[in-house]
């Protein structure tokens, strides 16, 4: 495999207008979670991926491992539960960060909170050139925490790891217990991607992407995203930090864009790009999830993706990108292949 992913996957509801959760009258069915969602993209756009988790024996599993199965994604490592359910949840149309976002979240007890050392196939799990985990995991429940502490553990079979922080402060009874746990598996990591404002939140680093990097000298490569405004990588041992300004979106909503960064880059990293490219395929990735309302958003095109990525600096800062634009780049493709 070229890359191996592990966490909970939840049916998602999405509203079919604008509202509160009280007041919208239906919703549409879709799929989110972190760790399927790179997985998902990642094979869709050419790469092999694994997808490792635990689902209940329900509709809602069924859907979930047909859906991400489709893909691409190999999904023999999904157990089924006949004791725990699937998570669900449910949104509202708006922004997050916003008074008017809602979430609901039914995952407590969920089949996925189940997963431990003892019934995950550890060597299949490290059968891949990457294995991708994000801290929402960690949250899970205390077996889910010890399951990412064996994964991250030095072995003769580790792969690359790859840990998205993903601090998400509700999972946790305790923000500082949870931040605390965040920062030590990021240090056992080899690539962690982690926003400028997580940082802030959860372990209270200010100044900027160097003093992450201060906190985080462990990680081989450290990524570091500010939003709109760009994302810093650090290699040790590699030259120069690198900043790459993100391109101008006209987003629709922000939801998977994190998770869409982390794949693009992931992707990259995988055809051994220079520093730049990763970073410009993390923001394009990005950008085809922030220009769709979905929670999982189809790739760039390769083609199109490689040539917008290898633009000068000026032109790149110019590209502005909007609702459909991954479409209209699909079809350039079929015509010009």
């Amino acid at each position: 495999m070229d890359v191996v992913t592990l966490g909970e996957s939840m049916v998602t509801f999405l509203p079919t207008r604008p509202g509160r959760l009280a007041d919208v009258p239906s919703f549409e069915r879709s799929i989110g979670g972190a760790e399927s969602n790179v997985a998902c993209m990642l094979a869709a756009a050419g790469h092999s991926v694994r997808w490792i988790s635990r689902v209940g024996a329900d509709g809602f599993g069924d859907h979930l491992v047909e859906r991400i199965g489709a893909y691409g994604v190999d999904v023999s490592q999904v157990h089924r539960d006949p004791d725990r359910p699937t998570g669900v949840y449910f949104r509202t149309a708006g922004e997050r960060g916003t008074d008017a976002h809602e979430v609901a979240y039914y995952r407590a007890g969920s089949a996925a909170s189940a997963m431990s050392p003892a019934d995950v196939d550890l060597p299949a799990a490290r059968s891949a050139r990457i294995l991708h985990l994000s801290g929402i995991t960690a949250a899970l429940s205390t077996d889910c925490l010890a399951l990412l502490y064996d994964l991250t553990a030095p072995a003769p079979d580790r792969p690359l790891i790859s840990f998205d922080v993903n601090h998400r402060p509700g999972l946790w009874r305790s923000s500082a217990r949870g931040a605390e746990i965040l920062l030590d598996l990021a240090r056992r990591a080899d690539l962690v991607f982690v926003g400028a404002d997580e940082a802030r939140e959860a372990w209270g680093v200010a100044g900027g992407a160097e003093a992450v990097r201060v906190l985080l000298p462990e990680p081989e490569t450290l990524v570091v995203k500010d939003g709109e405004r760009g994302a810093t990588l650090f290699r040790r041992g590699c030259g120069p930090v690198t900043f790459v300004a993100a391109p101008h979106v006209d987003v629709v909503a922000t939801t998977g864009a994190g998770d869409a960064f982390a794949a693009g880059f992931l992707h990259a990293t995988l055809r051994d790009l220079p520093a730049p490219a990763r970073l410009r395929h993390g923001h394009l990735w990005a950008a085809a999830a922030l220009t769709t309302p979905a929670d999982l958003a189809a790739p760039p095109a390769p083609g199109h993706a490689d040539r917008l990525a290898a633009l000068d600096d000026r032109a790149w800062g110019t590209l502005r990108l909007g609702p459909g634009w991954t479409r209209v780049e699909a079809e350039e493709e079929v015509r010009t292949p």
